[in-house]
């Protein structure tokens, strides 16, 4: 699962962060089809089902049918799909599936927290370090988002030494990736760099995963910056699709075949089929009754229909 320095594995959420917000309810078929067009296209890691209470996130209910449809598929095997679990019921109920990673998120300010999960950054953390051990025993991957990383909407900015207090934390606890998520969109390259380079220095071997908003359009330049820091995981959502329920004005990730159009064009290599990528947002878009935010999906590849 690790990348080479001139590669970035792209980890695709449009499944779940990417449609746990939107005004359409798709049916578990549609996001059947929405996952295997985006593994079509060559991306093979993907959150895609969130284990949490449906009376909080009702768009996500039907996290068990999800990952039931994918098991018969003939390159299962080849794939590694992520489940959203914010407690250790939640990661019972994902443990029963044929899930390979579970996702756990650690808010870096308390307000946020205790409006998204109910609970503090420390209980959080506490939950995050009680399912790592039991996803191991599991064959499970346990990776933590560690969300409002550069910014709460709450309590605004998040002290970087907050930050790396909390990543030294997980560290320490065992888990196997740490992303740093910008779930609002604040985030600048200088604060990617610095932040970046302040968990490193406390995270040892521990790998590390950027996630990026576009709220205020800086969030491709922020996932270049994080790859310029030796991040070579980056989260982003088919189409631009998403936004977190628990925080205001909140918009969406970053587009994948965006994400996708700058990185190969600055030579790094995603493995992924751009042309492919373009058609499965154009027909995302016809299935939201809405055009994606992306712009790569209505102005093409450059050269014209040139695919990464």
């Amino acid at each position: 699962m690790s990348a080479a320095a001139d590669e970035v594995q792209i980890v695709e959420v449009s499944a779940r962060d990417g449609l746990q917000n939107d005004p359409a309810v798709l049916a578990t078929a549609d996001k059947l089809e929405l996952i295997r067009r985006t593994l079509g296209a060559g991306l093979r890691r993907q959150e895609v089902a969130s284990f949490v209470n449906p009376a909080r996130v009702p768009r996500m209910a039907d996290a068990e049918d999800v990952v039931a449809g994918l098991a018969g598929d003939a390159e299962r095997d080849a794939w590694s799909l992520i489940g959203l679990v914010l407690n250790t019921r939640g990661f019972e109920r994902a443990a029963r599936t044929r899930i390979d990673e579970v996702n756990l998120v650690v808010a870096a300010s308390d307000a946020f927290s205790e409006r998204n999960q109910g609970m503090s950054v420390d209980a959080a953390i506490r939950y995050a370090l009680e399912v790592a051990p039991l996803a191991r025993a599991a064959g499970l991957v346990a990776t933590v988002t560690v969300s409002t990383s550069y910014g709460c909407p709450f309590e605004g900015e998040v002290p970087v030494g907050r930050l790396v207090s909390i990543a030294e934390r997980l560290a320490a606890g065992g888990v196997d990736e740490i992303a740093i998520a910008d779930t609002i969109g604040v985030a600048v390259p200088a604060d990617v760099r610095e932040r970046t380079a302040a968990v490193r220095a406390v995270t040892g071997e521990v790998r590390l995963r950027a996630h990026f908003h576009n709220t205020r359009n800086t969030g491709y330049a922020n996932a270049l910056a994080a790859y310029e820091a030796g991040v070579h995981v980056l989260d982003s959502s088919l189409g631009g699709i998403g936004g977190c329920p628990f925080a205001p004005r909140a918009t969406g990730n970053i587009a994948t075949e965006d994400l996708v159009y700058l990185l190969e064009r600055s030579g790094v290599r995603t493995g992924v089929d751009l042309d492919a990528l373009i058609a499965a947002s154009e027909w995302l878009g016809g299935l939201l009754g809405r055009p994606t935010p992306s712009l790569v999906s209505k102005a093409g590849g450059f050269p014209s229909g040139a695919a990464a």
